[in-house]
């Protein structure tokens, strides 16, 4: 198995993405293919004090695509890595691709290159949310800012598939994020939708709200990408925020404002420090795969470092492995029951 690598993607491509893929070498089955410009690659990797492992091979890419530019443009650069990273994937050299670049290309490569799972209309990104049961998950998170209700109901199928090949869990239940748990709540969007996911959907447990996510009791948690990216980036500003919240207060106490912290107490911050960036940190996820096209395409968040990047790889092989796609094809193997539509 080999998965590919967009070498040149995200702000610390390629020496991040490069050392990244060094740490995923020595942890993985799979081989690795970097894409990008050979010469940069190389010269990184002589700086890092890196020999190439076999298991890495390099694909020559000659166009970078930045992070900010023009989708319109970036599109039109076909030696891109991004590209090139996916048409691997396509011409079946690689089982999987990774990107930690410009998301609006690297969605737009996987759905252009390797097309969508019949069926899907709108593909989506998926990421597992830790809660106190254990892992949810939550989709979209950014591939859609305006969604149709049939988009959120194909969201729940590609959610199902998605736990299935994620954490092997059978019947997932599925909630549908609104602004409150009656019928009367949301807009009419989630009102068609709701109804849809009640025709279709076995285990739906109707609306969540917010303060749900967290909880663990709905295994999928489905919404439009314009919500879901904002709870997903307040994530990432809660894992910067309780570590130094804490920590202002210690120093306060240490500066006499109460009793001097001990060693044991500080040792336990340290050690909860810890776990929440475990388990809360995109770091230690990865990416976030976009799902309903027919391949294995992980997006990586743009600061991801080596961490990131190893962790992004290590999903990737992980979905190939788990026959994600077949999953997805299973669950739109059925026409959905589409009903009457709510009126109110």
């Amino acid at each position: 198995m080999k998965i590919s690598l967009d070498a040149m993607g995200g702000d610390f491509a390629p020496r991040a993405v490069i050392e990244g893929s060094l740490l995923a070498a020595e942890e993985i089955e799979s081989s690795i293919i970097l894409v990008g410009r050979e010469e940069d690659i190389r010269a990184h990797m002589s700086e890092l004090g890196a020999k190439k492992p076999e298991s890495i091979e390099i694909v020559n890419s000659t166009e970078v695509i930045d992070m900010g530019e023009p989708l319109s443009r970036a599109l039109r650069k076909r030696d891109s890595s991004i590209r090139v990273a996916a048409n691997l994937v396509k011409s079946g050299r690689a089982e999987a691709f990774v990107s930690m670049g410009h998301s609006g290309a690297v969605m737009a490569a996987g759905i252009i290159t390797l097309g969508k799972i019949p069926g899907v209309e709108r593909p989506a990104l998926a990421t597992l949310i830790p809660t106190i049961k254990g892992t949810s998950a939550l989709i979209d998170v950014g591939a859609n800012v305006d969604s149709k209700p049939v988009n959120l109901l194909q969201f729940a199928l590609m959610g199902r598939a998605f736990i299935k090949a994620a954490i092997e869990k059978e019947n997932p239940t599925v909630g549908l994020l609104s602004n409150g748990e009656e019928d009367i709540k949301g807009n009419d969007i989630t009102k068609q939708a709701h109804n849809l996911l009640k025709n279709n959907i076995t285990n739906y447990v109707g609306y969540v709200e917010g303060k749900d996510i967290l909880l663990g009791d709905v295994d999928i948690i489905v919404c439009d990408g314009f919500v879901g990216n904002i709870i997903l980036k307040m994530g990432e500003g809660f894992v910067e925020l309780l570590p130094r919240f804490i920590m202002k207060k210690i120093e306060g106490l240490s500066e006499g404002e109460g009793a001097r912290p001990s060693l044991e107490y500080m040792s336990s911050l340290d050690e909860f420090d810890r776990l929440v960036r475990e388990n809360f940190d995109y770091n230690q996820y990865g990416g976030a795969p976009l799902l309903g096209i027919n391949g294995i395409c992980i997006l990586g968040h743009g600061r991801s470092k080596a961490t990131a990047v190893k962790n992004a790889i290590h999903m990737a092989e992980g979905f190939a492995k788990g026959r994600l796609v077949c999953e997805m094809e299973k669950e739109f193997s059925k026409p959905p029951t589409l009903g009457k539509p709510v009126i109110n």
